[in-house]
């Protein structure tokens, strides 16, 4: 029974084999015709293309992700219909995602868990800039590849925040319960800080090895989403720093008030801890305290917000009782009492003319400006108007990370006075730059075009029947696409024509002999020559020879027997030798017939 032919969608993206299976659709591995490139194509369930809600979230799920292109997120290059059913198609990462990594060697090391975490938390800061939550953030979502770049895919069930027609059914949720924010759960609305959970559950399953919660059934795990605390992380691992601790217990903190404003200051944070600076992280009361009792050891936050410090508080002395008696000396009593308080009003007078109250003084309003560049914008403007200042915010274009404070003015340690104008200058990330056309020109000027706007290059390399060896033949993102500064495109360069191994068709019939040449992508070329040993018209050695790799689409010469040459018994005894076609050829005798040429092309 003959194969069945590969299914092709829209006369272009040809089906290989599948490789996952969702909750709304099927991927598969995919060849591109024409672009000649591996992409994946995810195609809706045939009964789920008949309900317009689906549909509707399939093709908003084309659409936000299409417009998301950064160096962190899964590109999506093309959408369509195909057969009443719908398919999206996206770039193919050759890898395999953190749920597998997770499951295989167990807890991962805080330093690899905080890279991971902090290219995850790019991506989503991305989207969130351009309006588009996550809503399912999870593992079998972050897909690394052979060199452990991470990329987050799936926005299945993302949503443009500021869309009006809702796609959930009332009191229903989407998303995966393992990884739901608290608000989620509830069914309530969601902003970017539900992905700041999401990932901070993440980070949580990747240093213990296990979520914080389990359960028979979703309802049950997304019931303690709601009301539960998780274990501490260093419960589970000692080996967790304290300072990863605080980070991901303040990104799965219960009230979105007490998370990360955004995933770009849980990311700041994540880089903050990998270089060995001190986080920016609060220490999480998990709930209400009772009151202490005496002699109890209360936890108080300590100067780094990613300490503790435990301090004893002890029973006050009992004030002795009173003793009862007759009064003695009232009048000198009273004189000493107005003594006191005549004393107490020159000593709030000099209070007052210090603070100013009186016109004196006013050194002790001064304020010392603390130094916030490097900080997120809103954890810098807390610091600062809680010593008294004002603040004002100008965004600019700048190299530092968006949202990321980069100059202050007046500078730290400057004093000012109270309620005094702090302007902080705070980046909203480098300009993006327009991705070049590169294709068609030398790899090395392609490189140096995108040195020039600040943009990487992963180079890979491909045979091309057209292209010359170090020819940019294809790129990604596409011509013209705004890219972040320091992005990465993806290019295609020609290793040159394919190679050929030339078969081996010696003894074989000249005719058939050519057939295999020629199926091998190569020309043919005859030429004849006695020999006593072949038999007249087969071939009796072939240049190059056999095996040899060539490029395609060379010339093969194959030497065709015109039989023995029957004028000498000498010439006989000479043609005996000739040797085979692993041998290099030799020149004939005046007596082999004359050489003629005829050149086959495939």
């Amino acid at each position: 029974m003959p194969p069945q032919p590969a299914q092709v969608y829209s006369d272009r993206y040809e089906i290989l084999r599948q490789v996952a299976r969702g909750g709304m659709a099927e991927v598969y591995l995919a060849r591109d015709q024409l672009l000649d490139r591996r992409v994946a194509l995810k195609v809706l369930f045939p009964e789920l293309s008949i309900d317009r809600s689906f549909v509707e979230r399939f093709r908003r799920e084309a659409q936000s992700a299409a417009n998301l292109s950064h160096p962190n997120i899964v590109s999506v290059y093309d959408w369509g219909e195909e057969d009443d059913t719908y398919y999206i198609v996206m770039e193919y990462i050759d890898g395999r995602p953190l749920s597998t990594l997770i499951r295989t060697q167990g807890p991962l090391l805080a330093d690899r868990a905080a890279t991971i975490g902090a290219d995850v938390a790019a991506a989503l800061a991305f989207a969130h800039r351009n309006g588009v939550v996550h809503r399912d953030v999870k593992p079998g979502n972050v897909l690394l590849d052979a060199n452990e770049h991470v990329k987050v895919t799936d926005f299945g069930i993302a949503r443009a925040k500021n869309t009006q027609e809702n796609l959930t059914q009332t009191g229903a949720v989407m998303g995966t319960a393992t990884y739901f924010s608290p608000e989620q759960a509830q069914g309530l609305g969601v902003d970017q800080r539900s992905d700041v959970y999401s990932l901070g559950v993440v980070l949580y399953e990747m240093v213990t090895g296990q979520p914080p919660f389990a359960g028979d059934n979703p309802v049950t795990i997304a019931y303690k989403h709601v009301r539960e605390q998780p274990v501490p992380p260093r419960q589970l691992n000692p080996a967790i720093p304290a300072a990863f601790e605080a980070i991901v217990l303040q990104a799965m903190a219960k009230d979105p008030a007490d998370r990360y404003t955004s995933a770009e200051e849980l990311r700041a944070d994540l880089v903050r801890y990998q270089q060995g600076r001190t986080v920016m992280a609060n220490p999480v009361v998990w709930a209400e305290q009772e009151p202490a009792p005496a002699n109890a050891t209360v936890v108080q936050p300590a100067a780094s917000r990613a300490q503790t410090t435990t301090v004893t508080r002890r029973a006050p002395a009992p004030a002795p009782a009173p003793e009862y008696g007759p009064p003695r000396r009232t009048g000198a009593y009273v004189i000493l009492l107005f003594a006191m308080l005549a004393a107490l009003v020159v000593l709030l007078f000099l209070l007052g003319k210090t603070l100013g109250i009186f016109g004196g003084d006013t050194g002790a309003q001064t304020i010392t400006v603390p130094n916030v560049k490097g900080q997120a914008f809103d954890a810098a403007e807390q610091t600062l108007t809680g010593l008294g200042l004002t603040v004002e915010r100008q965004l600019e274009d700048n190299e530092a990370d968006a949202n990321v404070v980069f100059d202050q003015d007046p500078e730290g340690d400057t004093r000012v006075g109270k309620g005094a104008k702090v302007i902080l200058k705070v980046s909203q990330g480098a300009k993006p730059v327009e991705v070049p056309n590169v294709v068609g020109t030398d790899e090395e000027d392609a490189l140096s075009a995108f040195e020039r706007l600040g943009l990487q290059a992963e180079t890979t390399r491909e045979a091309s029947d057209t292209a010359t060896l170090g020819r940019v033949t294809a790129q990604n993102p596409t011509p013209g696409t705004p890219a972040p500064k320091g992005s990465t495109v993806k290019l295609t360069v020609s290793s040159g024509k394919p190679k050929v191994a030339v078969p081996d068709v010696v003894n074989k019939d000249a005719v058939a002999a050519s057939d295999d040449i020629v199926n091998a992508g190569l020309r043919v070329k005859t030429s004849q020559e006695a020999s006593p040993t072949v038999t007249k018209g087969n071939v009796i050695r072939t240049d190059p020879a056999p095996s040899t790799e060539i490029d395609k689409g060379a010339t093969v010469t194959i030497f065709v027997s015109t039989g023995a040459d029957t004028t000498t018994s000498s010439s006989s005894t000479t043609s005996s030798s000739t040797p085979t076609s692993s041998s290099a050829p030799t020149s004939t005798t005046s007596t082999t017939i004359p050489t003629t040429g005829v050149t086959i092309f495939p």
